[in-house]
C-alpha cells in the first residue's frame, strides 16, 4: 500500500504512453520496457499495437485490450477495477499523448479519483512538433483540437477566436482541409499568417506557411495524410486597421451603386479582415443616429 495525495492506495499504476507520430524509432528505451512489463496494455487500435511492437521487437508480456473512442466509457471501469487489483495498466493510442485528441482522458479522470498512481511516457507530439516547425511565435499557444465539422457550428467557434492572442494549434482531416482554411480567413483574416502541417516525421512530411487565404487556394486541389493547422494569434494593438476608413469606402462604393454586401466583401478582403467585422461596423454606424 503507498500513500498517495494523502490517499492510502494500492500499487496499481496508470502509464499514459506516448506513440510516435510518423517514425517507430522516435519511441524511448522506457516505452520498449513498460511495452514488455505491463499487465495490460490498452490500445486505441490493438493491430498497430502489435505492428508497432513487432517493428521495435517487444515481446508484449501481458493482456491487451482495445481502448478507443466507441468503447471507452466502459472500458475505463474496467481497467480501474484492474489498477485496484494492484495491476499496471498502458494506454497507448495510434499516435500522439493519450487524451489528447484521443482516448485517455476518462481513465485517467477515474483513476484520479480513485487515488491510483497515474504517470506518463513522454512522446512525440503533433501539436508540439507542428508548432515548433510553424516558425510562429511558441511562447504562448493553445490547442483547439478538431474544429466542428457543420458549417455554422464552426463558424461560430472560429469567430470566438478572432480575438486569441496566442498562436492556435488545430487537428482537422484532409477532406475538410480546404473548408476549414476556408473558414479560418473569413473568421481571422485573409492574411493571418499559418502553417498547414501534413504527415509530420513521416515520408512525405510537408509544411506549408503563409496567409489563410492563400492556403485554402493551396488546399482546394486536395490533400492527404494527417493535418495539424498552426495559426497566429491575434495581435492587439499592432498594425490595427482604420476602420472607419474601411467603413467610408464601402459607403463610396454603395453610392456608385454597388451592392452593399459586394462592397462590404471586396474592402473586407483587401484588408485581410473579416468580412463579419466590416459588416457589424457599417451596421453600426447606419444605426447611430
Amino acid at each position: 500500500m503507498a500513500c498517495h495525495n494523502g490517499r492510502v492506495t494500492n500499487d496499481g499504476r496508470l502509464v499514459l504512453a506516448g506513440a510516435p507520430i510518423g517514425q517507430a524509432g522516435d519511441v524511448s528505451p522506457r516505452l520498449r520496457e513498460v511495452l514488455a512489463s505491463a499487465d495490460v496494455v490498452a490500445a486505441e487500435d490493438t493491430r498497430r499495437l502489435r505492428r508497432l511492437a513487432n517493428e521495435l521487437g517487444v515481446e508484449l508480456g501481458g493482456r491487451v485490450v482495445s481502448y478507443y473512442d466507441a468503447n471507452e466509457a466502459g472500458r475505463a471501469l474496467e481497467l480501474v477495477e484492474a489498477l485496484k487489483e494492484g495491476r499496471t495498466v498502458v494506454v497507448i493510442t495510434d499516435a500522439g499523448m493519450p487524451g489528447v485528441s484521443d482516448p485517455g482522458y476518462r481513465l485517467t479522470h477515474l483513476a484520479v479519483e480513485a487515488g491510483i498512481t497515474v504517470t506518463a511516457l513522454p512522446g512525440p507530439s503533433a501539436v508540439t512538433t507542428a508548432l515548433a516547425v510553424s516558425g510562429l511565435p511558441s511562447d504562448r499557444f493553445c490547442f483547439e483540437g478538431f474544429p466542428p465539422r457543420k458549417a455554422g457550428d464552426r463558424a461560430r467557434r472560429l469567430a470566438g477566436l478572432a480575438q486569441e492572442e496566442r498562436t492556435m494549434v488545430f487537428f482537422e482531416a484532409p477532406h475538410r482541409l480546404h473548408t476549414c482554411l476556408e473558414a479560418m480567413a473569413e473568421a481571422f483574416g485573409a492574411d493571418r499568417r499559418a502553417a498547414v502541417c501534413r504527415e509530420l516525421t513521416k515520408t512525405y512530411e510537408e509544411v506549408r506557411r503563409g496567409g489563410l487565404g492563400e492556403l485554402a487556394g493551396w488546399a482546394a486541389e486536395g490533400v492527404k495524410g494527417e493535418i495539424t493547422i498552426v495559426v497566429a494569434g491575434h495581435v492587439a494593438g499592432a498594425g490595427e486597421l482604420d476602420v472607419s476608413a474601411l467603413v467610408a469606402e464601402v459607403d463610396r462604393r454603395v453610392a456608385a451603386g454597388e451592392p452593399a454586401k459586394t462592397a462590404v466583401a471586396d474592402v473586407a478582403k483587401g484588408a485581410g479582415m473579416p468580412k463579419r467585422e466590416l459588416y457589424d461596423a457599417v451596421h453600426r454606424r447606419s444605426a447611430t443616429p
